[in-house]
């Protein structure tokens, strides 16, 4: 069964990203100088602020009442207020849950359009038309953050990316393939990483979740998500067939989606046990795939997927990342006639390292092999 290393066990030492790390360090160390609070409700630390050193410490977003905030100024420290009316941290010290970000899906009339999914993608709209100097550095900070909790959340595993379209439908041979495929890579021991988005993005994520139950499962999943086929016309039915399922099975595995709200169309997926969320799609598109060391496998797409192709191929052509990780393209007819990607990707190969790191197979089924045969 594949393993994600448990939150903070490997994050700077320095940094305190809840409530119980702040507690633990308060009474461990009786000094909180030269660290980092990121995003920590401290309303009802006061006592606990007044009568330990902060000198050199920064307080980034935690809420904390003015005497609070006024002492640990005067000690020296910095302190970063949390942004008001803004529907989301940017100092957030964790990634997203899909629990969060589709909070209030099931209340009232609006359904998806009162989530924090949604709200969020809504500001961006707003702001990004403006030019406003303070909204595109919220951005940055919330995206700064977001990567710093997922290098957190992914040190030590072995990472596999799968990349494919969001046009791929629940209820199809090709959603199934998958999954199946997402299941294996995980119950291999991998993390399984994707765009975090629908289609086969959510495909790959429901068969990590699927990773700890029977075949059964699986079936039934599938068939219940089928009665949502796609996120339009309602991303609201889409997503409340999904928290369905998590409902009926609620122990899936792990795995991790990583959406961007550029795409803000198209919601994020509940099976991503973790969704490392952006506003910037280039950042997220370089960190989904140079974070993917075990290798990338590509489904049929269309130009989102084409250039991941390349995104991962330039790195690996210029080893500017160390050794090529393995690349997989899935359906030969898709790759060679249809986009043929395969032959311009052959042709950079040739000669080079990379060479013996690339491979296109027929079928989804024979992705995991082909994967293995070329990370060893």
């Amino acid at each position: 069964m594949q393993t994600m290393p448990a939150h903070a066990a490997h994050h700077n030492d320095r940094e305190i990203e809840t409530l119980e790390e702040f507690d633990a360090t308060v009474s461990a160390r009786g000094t909180l100088t030269g660290f980092r609070v990121q995003a920590v409700d401290l309303t009802d630390r006061t006592r606990e602020l007044l009568g330990t050193d902060t000198a050199g410490a920064v307080f980034l977003g935690c809420p904390m009442r003015e005497e609070a905030a006024a002492k640990i100024r005067t000690d020296g420290a910095l302190v970063f207020p949390p942004v008001p009316d803004l529907p989301f941290d940017p100092y957030r010290g964790l990634v997203y849950s899909p629990d969060e970000l589709f909070a209030s899906l099931t209340d009232g009339p609006g359904g998806y359009e009162n989530t924090p999914d949604a709200r969020a993608y809504a500001w961006f709209q707003r702001t990004k038309a403006d030019g406003d100097i303070y909204a595109s550095m919220l951005r940055a900070v919330h995206d700064d953050s977001v990567s710093d909790a997922l290098d957190e959340l992914l040190s030590g595993a072995r990472v596999v990316g799968v990349m494919g379209g969001h046009a791929m439908r629940r209820g199809t041979q090709a959603y199934e393939g998958a999954a199946r495929l997402g299941r294996e890579l995980a119950r291999a021991g991998l993390t399984v990483a994707t765009g975090g988005g629908p289609g086969a993005m959510e495909a790959a994520n429901l068969g990590a979740y699927a990773a700890p139950y029977d075949d059964e499962m699986l079936t039934d999943a599938l068939r219940l998500l089928a009665k949502a086929p796609g996120f339009t016309p309602s991303v609201t039915e889409w997503a409340t067939a999904a928290f369905e399922v998590r409902a009926r099975w609620p122990q899936g595995g792990r795995s991790v989606g990583i959406p961007t709200w550029f795409y803000g169309h198209e919601p994020p997926n509940a099976f991503a046990s973790h969704i490392a969320k952006y506003f910037a799609n280039a950042t997220r598109e370089d960190g989904l795939l140079a974070r993917s060391g075990a290798g990338v496998v590509f489904l049929p797409g269309a130009a989102g997927t084409v250039q991941e192709i390349f995104d991962n191929a330039t790195p690996n052509y210029y080893e500017s990342r160390g050794e090529p990780t393995p690349m997989v393209l899935v359906d030969r007819t898709h790759w060679t006639e249809k986009l043929p990607a395969w032959p311009l990707l052959q042709s950079l190969a040739r000669g080079r390292s990379m060479e013996s790191r690339i491979a296109l197979v027929d079928r989804i089924e024979q992705a995991p092999e082909a994967l293995k045969r070329l990370g060893s």
